[in-house]
């Protein structure tokens, strides 16, 4: 099983400022290391889940405590209620057959 580094994000923003939080929230430019990343948000606009899949812990650390990223976050913040976050490692599982 090939191996990867995850980390997850999920935040509850107030209500009516999914608009304002997508535009502060996304990266300016592309973190090294960082592969892939995905966004999903629940029915009413208010709880955004990010995804990011990393090279290593190391890189995704890297990024966590850049400048880049530290200004991201404030520029964020005006719009978040609440937010958890998590480092993980696993892979893709293998499905059975149809």
């Amino acid at each position: 099983m090939e191996e990867h580094f995850v980390w997850v994000t999920t935040r509850r923003i107030k209500p009516g400022t999914l608009e304002e939080f997508e535009r502060a929230w996304r990266p300016g430019s592309l973190p090294d290391g960082m592969r892939r990343a995905y966004a999903y948000w629940s029915e009413d606009g208010q709880e955004i889940t990010g995804v990011s899949l990393w090279d290593s812990r190391q890189a995704c650390d890297a990024w966590r405590s850049s400048d880049a990223e530290n200004r991201r976050r404030e520029v964020m913040a005006p719009y978040v209620v609440e937010e958890r976050e998590s480092f993980y490692r696993g892979g893709e599982l293998t499905l059975p057959a149809r």
